[in-house]
């Protein structure tokens, strides 16, 4: 493990108005999305939306990082340039998800472990290989009357630890991902309490397991209420409630958080993370790794037609920007109309 290299790739990540892209939607995601817009989902034409994202003239301004899945880090541009070698042309880290996706713990559980571990460091390996810099492992947590379970947390925080570490001894950078799904009709307050309740196990455990903390990532839920609770937060609340977990739980010398968006809408996701920044006094850079909240606009504008891709492009950038500008709390609503 060179820890001057991976704080290098770490802070690089978090630089300055620069956010990571997740597109690392696994077959069945990816499948749904494509399903919504009409389009074949099918590796070529998988290969050609991420090439159009990837592709968008500027978008190193506001981009330091792209997640990608198995099946992308191993695909070509039109001019037979490698995905990663596309991104890194451009200044982009090249990243890669290494979990292999959830399961129920037990049958019938709403509850779910992550799978992956299996021929992992081959993996690390290979995808080293391939120009990765940068690994995404993520878990899950639902919220009910009995969930999440001490055991459950027990259990995913102790992957979380296992996986960050394997990363490191491969030199790449480790995102560490405990997702407290918006699942539900729970208030803000027990989202918080559930969140301060696993960040506090996940650090416990990367602590035993001798990560190095300055150099991986952190990438929360924000702190909301459920979907299907009628109380909606407003952008302070959201705000408060995030920064006063994360000022609890997280070690000073953590680089940054790259919040994920976890179903809010892409507007809803630039107007909490303008607003956590805008209330922010931390020792840490606040910031995004979005998948849907930035390309929900460029699927619709792209809807699978070659003529389109200049507009969905346009939708990218545009997105993105409003991001960056949300990543220094300069953003504002009345922009979405420019």
């Amino acid at each position: 493990m060179d820890t001057n290299i991976l704080k290098e790739i770490a802070m690089k990540l978090v630089s300055p108005g620069k956010g990571i892209l997740a597109a690392d939607e696994s077959d069945q995601t990816i499948k749904k999305r494509f399903d919504a817009i009409g389009v074949e989902s099918s590796p070529e034409n998988h290969r050609i939306y991420r090439q159009l994202l990837f592709k968008t003239e500027g978008i190193e301004e506001f981009i330091s990082g792209v997640i990608l899945f198995d099946e992308t880090v191993r695909q070509k541009s039109d001019e037979g340039i490698t995905l990663p070698d596309l991104l890194n042309k451009k200044g982009i880290v090249p990243g890669i998800k290494v979990d292999m996706g959830t399961e129920e713990i037990t049958p019938g559980s709403i509850e779910k472990k992550t799978n992956g571990f299996e021929g992992l460091d081959d993996r690390l390996d290979e995808y080293k290989g391939m120009g990765a810099q940068f690994t995404k492992w993520r878990a899950v947590f639902s919220i009910s009357d009995t969930t999440p379970t001490d055991e459950l947390i027990s259990k995913n925080a102790s992957d979380l630890a296992r996986y960050a570490r394997m990363a490191q001894d491969h030199n790449l950078v480790p995102i560490v991902e405990p997702e407290v799904l918006m699942d539900g009709s729970h208030s803000i307050k027990k989202c918080r309490e559930v969140t301060y309740n696993v960040l506090k196990k996940v650090f416990i455990e990367l602590s035993r397991a001798k990560v190095d903390i300055g150099g991986m990532l952190l990438k929360p839920n924000m702190v909301l209420p459920g979907k299907e609770n009628s109380s909606k937060a407003n952008p302070m609340e959201v705000a408060k409630a995030t920064l006063e977990v994360l000022k609890q739980v997280l070690p000073d010398e953590m680089p940054g958080v790259v919040f994920l968006s976890g179903g809010q809408s892409p507007i809803e996701a630039t107007v909490n993370l303008n607003e956590i920044n805008k209330q922010k006094d931390t020792p840490w850079q606040l910031s995004f790794s979005y998948g849907r909240a930035l390309q929900e606009p460029v699927l619709k504008n792209w809807g699978g037609v070659y003529e389109n891709i200049e507009a969905a492009q346009k939708a990218f950038l545009f997105r993105a920007r409003m991001n960056s500008l949300a990543r220094e709390g300069k953003y504002s609503p009345d922009m979405e109309n420019t």
